[in-house]
């Protein structure tokens, strides 16, 4: 700024010397029509708007003026207070202070939205208290306030809006989904398999391969089926199948009698027995799509291997990338060498770590025995 004033007073300065060489007649002539000119522009502008430039410019030009003609001028004695008042104000104005408590981090409202939406039931006293236990101290009223931003309505409301995904979620531990797939053999023989998945680990159990798939057999596999999970069996209490004939009420009894409800899909719905339907096009694409099958013995062989590949050894997206039969509580550490094994003859391959063996010190002597 100030150096946009010095600019300016050398201007003006220059002007000055140019005037010294006019003469007096010339001089007055040139101010009439300066003033006819702003005449003119008076009656065009209702306030023109100056910079802090041009007022400097204009108060020291008005203290040389006589008092007559300081009364026409675009400053006046009035204005010339009233800047001098603005100036005043801008010399001793403070920042305004912020009134009120200060807001809540980022971190902890992040943290009422998850305990909110995870917690359908739990209502704002009760997020208070799960905040206060981890070390938070945020009001009730102030939880009330951070979740209508949010959009997100008081706990008995928040139960009636539970989403199909968290209900699934929430049974899955209880459920069971079963159906079948074919394969076409190298002969052109069709063959079909029956396999049952458990929906919260995605574990797969292949339980029959045959060509001529009846009722009976398929009420005899879901006793297989009771046997392998054991004591586990009580667990599941929905089993999710299509409306296929061979599901005799045979098939159904047999389940009711472990106190599993047999739950068939609507007709020509596929979606609902997703996670069945997926396990298909996963084998066929990795495996059965990828190999000549002789008959049911050689298939029968062939899922078996893919099925403890697919538990055992496979990562899976819904399991954070762990496999079915991985302890969710152990942490893999990271190793310097890793090992191999090939599942179906180098089609599909497993890494495990290998454990290192500590480096032999060759100055110590081997302990003789006695």
């Amino acid at each position: 700024m100030a150096l946009r004033l010095l600019c300016s007073i050398f201007c003006r300065m220059l002007g000055w010397l140019a005037l010294l060489g006019r003469s007096s007649a010339v001089k007055n002539v040139e101010i009439l029509a300066l003033r006819h000119e702003v005449a003119v522009l008076r009656r065009q502008v209702g306030r023109p708007r100056m910079s802090w430039v041009d007022r400097a410019v204009l108060s020291t030009l008005a203290r040389q003026l006589p008092s007559m003609l300081r009364r026409h001028r675009l400053v006046t004695p009035g204005t010339l207070l009233a800047w001098h008042r603005r100036l005043v104000r801008w010399k001793w104005r403070q920042p305004p202070a912020e009134l009120g408590r200060p807001p809540l981090p980022e971190e902890i409202v992040a943290l009422i939205r998850r305990l909110a939406r995870e917690n359908p039931t739990w209502g704002y006293v009760r997020i208070q208290g799960e905040l206060r236990r981890l070390g938070h101290r945020v009001a009730a009223a102030t939880i009330r306030r951070v979740l209508r931003r949010l959009g997100l309505p008081p706990a008995p409301q928040r139960v009636g809006q539970q989403s199909w995904r968290t209900f699934l979620q929430t049974h899955a531990h209880t459920l069971l989904a079963c159906d079948f797939m074919h394969v076409d053999t190298v002969f052109l023989r069709r063959l079909y398999v029956f396999f049952v998945m458990e929906i919260k680990t995605r574990r797969v159990h292949v339980l029959g391969v045959t060509a001529h798939p009846t009722g009976e057999w398929v009420a005899q596999l879901a006793r297989n089926l009771l046997m392998d999970l054991g004591d586990r069996a009580g667990d599941f209490r929905f089993l999710i199948r299509d409306r296929d004939a061979k599901f005799t009420t045979v098939f159904d009894a047999v389940l009711a009698g472990n106190g599993t409800r047999v739950i068939p899909t609507p007709p020509q719905s596929p979606r609902s027995n997703a996670f069945a339907e997926r396990w298909i096009r996963t084998v066929r694409a990795e495996c059965t799509d990828r190999l000549l099958i002789a008959g049911e013995r050689h298939l029968s062989a062939v899922l078996d291997e893919y099925a403890k590949h697919y538990n055992a050894g496979r990562a899976h997206r819904s399991l954070d990338l762990r496999a079915p039969d991985d302890a969710l509580n152990v942490i893999p550490m990271t190793v310097a060498a890793v090992g191999r094994r090939r599942v179906l003859g180098g089609l599909l391959n497993e890494y495990h770590a290998i454990p290192t063996r500590p480096p032999v010190d060759p100055t110590e002597r081997p302990s003789s025995a006695a």
